[in-house]
């Protein structure tokens, strides 16, 4: 009989998007629970291993880690299985390196370079607003926060941007027309594109119409867009591509 969570991941069964060799050994890691669901995470060992190449085998990455030398949105975790996602800022003091995580058009994770000073906040899209005990108004996030006493104009679907030490929120930019937003799930997982509209259907997804920077339209359910700037100019640095898919044809010419 099964008694609680499991424990163990097979590698036939672990997401697609971690790229992990298929005839290299039967199990795959586990990612601990947290903030972002397992098919929607990387674990900090498959990110020193597998992508950033720190480590060539588990006792490594556990040696990094023990170290306390990887900070994942300012907080120093030294679980090697970790689920990081979208938008999380990763630190490495030692290399002087931070990363945001963000996803390229073919939906993997993409380990993006980025600056001391864009290092210092992340975005977080706005999952519901309610009031607490008291009435205090609190607004929870993608990312698992909860945020106390957020601006009034900020509703669900709407992206507020948080600065890393402190949790407090910065700024926040509307779920609304004309606006740029990544896409984080389904088909189009990692196009960026300015909203067109957005279509209502009551009781079923409401789907959104966007428009990428090489003119080509698309369109998602809602709850996948992640709106990551004011008009056409995003908050956050793009990684390679600038979420602009390519055809067959074209990837390989590029």
């Amino acid at each position: 009989m099964a008694r609680g969570p499991k424990k163990h991941l097979k590698r036939m069964f672990a997401p697609s998007h971690w790229m992990l060799d298929k005839l290299k050994g039967r199990w795959a890691p586990m990612p601990s629970a947290g903030p972002h669901k397992l098919r929607e995470c990387l674990p900090l060992i498959v990110m020193l291993r597998e992508r950033l190449k720190y480590a060539l085998t588990y006792r490594e990455v556990k040696m990094i880690v023990m170290q306390r030398l990887i900070q994942v949105d300012g907080k120093v975790r030294t679980d090697m299985f970790y689920p990081a996602g979208f938008m999380d800022v990763v630190q490495i003091e030692k290399t002087k390196e931070n990363f945001r995580l963000l996803y390229d058009t073919k939906a993997r994770f993409s380990l993006h370079k980025i600056s001391n000073e864009e290092a210092s906040y992340k975005l977080c899209r706005v999952r519901k607003v309610f009031r607490g005990l008291r009435g205090t108004p609190y607004c929870t996030t993608h990312d698992g926060r909860t945020l106390r006493y957020p601006d009034p104009e900020v509703k669900a679907n709407d992206t507020v941007r948080v600065e890393i030490p402190s949790g407090k929120m910065l700024d926040h930019v509307k779920f609304e027309a004309g606006n740029t937003a990544m896409i984080r799930g389904g088909n189009n997982m990692g196009r960026v594109g300015t909203i067109m509209h957005r279509e209502r259907h009551p009781g079923s997804f409401e789907i959104v119409h966007l428009k990428d920077a090489a003119g080509h339209t698309f369109a998602t359910r809602l709850q996948n867009v992640f709106v990551i700037g004011k008009g056409t100019k995003p908050w956050i640095s793009l990684p390679k591509g600038n979420g602009i898919k390519l055809s067959i044809v074209e990837d390989r010419a590029a």
